[in-house]
């Protein structure tokens, strides 16, 4: 196994990634609480690398699933799903006197799908870092950047459910986090079809 390789693959995530960890965090604050959020948390994180992975390695065999145009329009993912989450956040706020249907439907937190969209949506630009990467490194190079990836998603998600948990951060998640989540989503959503130039932007 070359040492190399693992330090280069595990540099790559790291450098293509750093933005998850402040995501997670918000999830994982969100989900605070409420049985299976974590599980669901995790799931949508390795759906959603996953989908990233698969796409960056068709693109490295020459197989474009996704055209290069398609990629900024990935930007409507997060920010349909800030816009749910701050219409959410408005509701109950609206409803702040005990309304026990707003506090359903924030239960669980949210769902795999939706953290699997975020993850993926927020992927664009790593595939474009990948494919050049998956194809040069060979088939044996890939199967490593690949295993490295999928091990790093799981200390990924526990940076974020550390940070989500620690005294401090946690206090100012549970008070912020409603705000902090929408706003978040939707700027990465605008920032994805801004620099892609969707739309004719």
């Amino acid at each position: 196994m070359d040492l190399g390789l693992i330090g280069q693959a595990a540099g790559l995530f790291a450098v293509t990634n750093i933005d998850d960890i402040l995501i997670l965090a918000l999830f994982f604050a969100q989900g605070a609480g409420h049985p299976g959020s974590t599980r669901r948390i995790v799931l949508g994180q390795y759906l959603g690398f996953a989908a990233i992975l698969a796409v960056a390695v068709a693109a490295a065999f020459g197989a474009t699933f996704l055209p290069e145009s398609a990629i900024p329009y990935l930007g409507l993912l997060p920010l349909a799903l800030g816009l749910k989450a701050a219409w959410q956040a408005w509701k109950d706020h609206r409803d702040a006197d005990g309304d026990e249907e707003a506090e359903r439907t924030r239960a669980g937190g949210p769902g795999p799908l939706e953290v699997a969209a975020v993850t993926f949506a927020n992927g664009g630009d790593n595939i474009g870092v990948y494919v050049p990467v998956f194809a040069t490194a060979g088939l044996g190079g890939m199967s490593v950047y690949a295993a490295v990836f999928l091990m790093l998603v799981a200390v990924w998600c526990f940076a974020g459910k550390f940070f989500a948990t620690r005294p401090v951060i946690a206090k100012a998640l549970a008070r912020w986090g409603h705000v902090l989540l929408p706003l978040i989503l939707i700027a990465i959503g605008l920032l994805i079809l801004i620099e892609g130039g969707a739309f004719g932007l």
